[in-house]
């Protein structure tokens, strides 16, 4: 729960609705341009490669829907952190970068080279195509994470958002 004293909540970022609504949307955004980019403008692979062209397919609408699904889930916590005056933009920002980060480096090593659900794409020499997925997300992830630690550092935001009192759903 949002409410408390600055003491009690630390100040840390992972504390506010802020910063997982930022996680949610960069995890999506990621899923997002991994299924515009590689899946259907550059036709490089499907999320199942392992099957028929039918289910490599389902599997693409599937992964479809489960981004979306992040879009609004974390539209909302978003949302209700702003009704309850406790957004705090940087851990939003924070958020998302660590999502964007940990959804590419996820699929590059564990989709990409633990399960082989699909590579990057075929024909062609991997390493450079893999160094480059995972270094991207490796930088993406760092960032986020040491913006999250400068954060915690830091402490709350400017104003006294962890303190509000969450007003009831009229």
């Amino acid at each position: 729960m949002m409410m408390g004293t600055s003491s009690r909540m630390g100040g840390s970022p992972l504390r506010f609705r802020s910063y997982w609504a930022g996680f949610l949307l960069g995890v999506a955004m990621m899923a997002a341009i991994d299924e515009i980019v590689f899946h259907q403008i550059l036709a490089w692979h499907h999320f199942y490669d392992n099957a028929s062209p039918d289910i490599a397919i389902l599997s693409d609408g599937l992964l479809h829907a489960a981004e979306l699904f992040g879009f609004v889930f974390g539209f909302f916590l978003m949302l209700d952190a702003r009704r309850r005056r406790t957004f705090w933009a940087a851990a939003a920002w924070a958020g998302f970068l660590v999502g964007l980060g940990l959804f590419q480096l996820w699929d590059g090593i564990v989709d990409h080279k633990i399960l082989r659900l699909h590579q990057i794409r075929y024909g062609v020499e991997l390493l450079p195509y893999d160094v480059a997925w995972n270094v991207a997300g490796a930088l993406l992830l760092v960032s986020g994470l040491i913006w999250t630690a400068v954060l915690a550092r830091r402490g709350t935001p400017g104003r006294a958002e962890d303190s509000a009192t969450p007003q009831p759903i009229s």
